[in-house]
């Protein structure tokens, strides 16, 4: 890990690889090391930067109200800091609303958009599903066991659950063993996931841009997948047939084969 100043705060990232840089954006409760399955593949084609956003892992948490456009500006700022002109930028969930705002507000950053379960604007639903969350890491004072206990049940579909317990114990270690997010901060990056919106700024998006769901997701879900690929022009999608919210786990042969594919297509 290393750590650098991005405007106003102190980030952490992680460095993989050789070849153009793929900057990989965690998503809600998660640090750099979500990605560990896909940096293990991406790794021998790109220079993978994992990043942790402000209020998880080891970086700065500050106060204050967090949003998915600050998130952006961030993930901008450490990319000057560390000398990455531009890269391809690949996110999950959050890490894909961020990287919204972040090919919209700073094109010249931007030489591929992954977007793997996001979406444009939070609904009421999203909204509903989200504050659930809040009420209860709240209720039980530990993220981890909040993000075992509510998010991942969102997550996988209940096959992953009754065919597969062995996978599913070794990602309730893995989060267990990660640095514990402070309860006040994952209710504030919670905050930017209920007040996302970057619908407006779809047309401003000029990467090529790869969209994928899993078919049985209902966090974010393929009611997000045409505004999506109406309104970025240069957009293809995808669905994980098997697949829940998290087709990064659930499917990572699948997933792996199929996002690498878009990455190194769009390389040199």
């Amino acid at each position: 890990m290393a750590k650098v100043r991005a405007g106003s705060i102190t980030m952490n990232y992680d460095q993989q690889g050789s070849g153009e840089p793929v900057v990989l954006i965690p998503y809600l409760a998660a640090d750099y090391a979500c990605y560990a399955f896909q940096v293990a593949d991406y790794a021998k084609h790109f220079t993978c930067i994992c990043i942790d956003l402000r209020g998880t892992g080891e970086p700065d948490k500050p106060d204050g109200a967090y949003s998915t456009e600050l998130f952006a500006d961030d993930v901008a700022a450490l990319m000057q800091a560390i000398g990455v002109p531009k890269a391809h930028i690949f996110g999950l969930s959050l890490g894909a609303a961020t990287g919204l705002w972040l090919a919209a507000k700073y094109p010249q950053r931007v030489k591929s958009l992954s977007l793997h379960s996001g979406w444009a604007k939070t609904d009421a639903y999203l909204k509903t599903v989200v504050q659930g969350w809040q009420v209860m890491a709240k209720a039980m004072n530990s993220v981890p066991e909040m993000v075992i206990q509510g998010i991942f049940p969102w997550c996988f579909t209940p096959e992953l659950y009754a065919q597969k317990p062995d996978t599913l114990q070794a990602l309730c270690d893995f989060v267990r063993s990660r640095p514990k997010q402070p309860v006040d901060a994952f209710l504030r990056e919670a905050g930017a996931v209920i007040a996302h919106d970057a619908d407006a700024q779809l047309g401003m998006i000029r990467a090529p841009t790869q969209i994928t769901f899993g078919r049985h997701d209902l966090v974010t879900s393929t009611r997000s997948a045409d505004r999506l690929k109406s309104g970025i022009r240069n957009s293809e999608l995808h669905i994980f047939e098997d697949c829940s919210h998290a087709p990064l786990y659930e499917n990572v042969p699948a997933f792996n084969e199929k996002t690498l594919a878009f990455l190194r297509k769009h390389a040199g």
